[in-house]
């Protein structure tokens, strides 16, 4: 059973000020990043993924707002600070998901943010500048939350629209996201058309807002699946881990920069026993 929550931080305005939040921080950061999209040099890190000056702007600049806006939170980022922190509230930023889009100038990329609390996820915020499109959602679980339901796209013309998972069964009018280093799963006949965004977030939140069934991601990293963890169950689907082990929750003092999380992202729970036997050779 879970621990009651701490409800002395959470004011009557709570849930307002994290969405204001997210909304403010994101806007200031991507007309910086928009600036800079396509004409920054990327450098290779240890792990292989790219990193450019923007990347590193983009952290500190998220990381100052939270520790002036919510100084109890925790923050855990790609960029710089690895180790889950001994905070009830810790987020959890990817200040560039797809930075090698936008390094080479391809228009799609964006701004993860993730709010765990006692180590899972109950929100994700994630924008995407160059389309002028952003997801959030709320999921609380067995965490002993309240407060708003359900998953959300904001988009150009305006308003937030709620979204939901697609109820259809897999076939060849369907479609199934993959990542780079899922792509073993095309050597075996496969019950729905393959697409490759480039971006972790993005692959997953296709399946949120009901455009695919699913989506197989061989590596993220925790950054890559704090924010959409949320969004996709908000929206009524399922994110399941390839490994024996839970992700959530995270662990106080683990350092989670090199540790990837194997996931099959689905738009409905059923769908599960058809497909996990199909990817299973991309962690094999």
């Amino acid at each position: 059973m879970a621990n009651a929550p701490n409800t002395d931080v959470l004011t009557p305005d709570f849930w307002d000020d994290v969405l204001d939040f997210c909304h403010q921080i994101t806007g200031e950061v991507s007309d910086r990043l928009l600036k800079d999209f396509g004409q920054l040099q990327a450098v290779e890190k240890a792990d292989g993924s790219l990193v450019t000056d923007a990347d590193k702007w983009s952290d500190q600049t998220i990381r100052d707002a939270i520790a002036e806006v919510f100084p109890e939170h925790g923050v855990l980022s790609e960029e710089t600070v690895h180790i889950f922190p001994d905070t009830d509230w810790c987020w959890i930023i990817d200040p560039i998901d797809g930075t090698t889009n936008f390094a080479r100038g391809v228009p799609l990329w964006g701004i993860s943010l993730g709010l765990l609390y006692r180590g899972t996820p109950v929100f994700g915020y994630v924008c995407f500048p160059p389309i002028a499109q952003t997801f959030y959602g709320y999921w609380y679980g067995e965490s002993g939350l309240t407060g708003p339901t359900g998953a959300y796209c904001s988009e150009p013309s305006g308003g937030d629209r709620p979204i939901q998972t697609r109820p259809d069964p897999p076939g060849k009018n369907q479609l199934f996201n993959l990542c780079a280093r899922s792509t073993a799963v095309m050597q075996q006949p496969f019950p729905c058309k393959i697409r490759m965004m480039g971006v972790a977030t993005y692959n997953c939140l296709l399946v949120a807002s009901g455009a695919t069934l699913g989506a197989m991601e061989a590596t993220p990293k925790i950054w890559d699946i704090a924010a959409v963890w949320a969004i996709v169950q908000a929206a009524g689907g399922t994110f399941a881990t390839l490994e024996t082990q839970s992700v959530f929750p995270l662990v106080v003092g683990e350092n989670y920069g090199d540790r990837p999380f194997p996931s099959l992202i689905l738009s409905q729970a059923n769908w599960l026993s058809q497909f996990r036997p199909l990817v299973d050779c991309v962690v094999a």
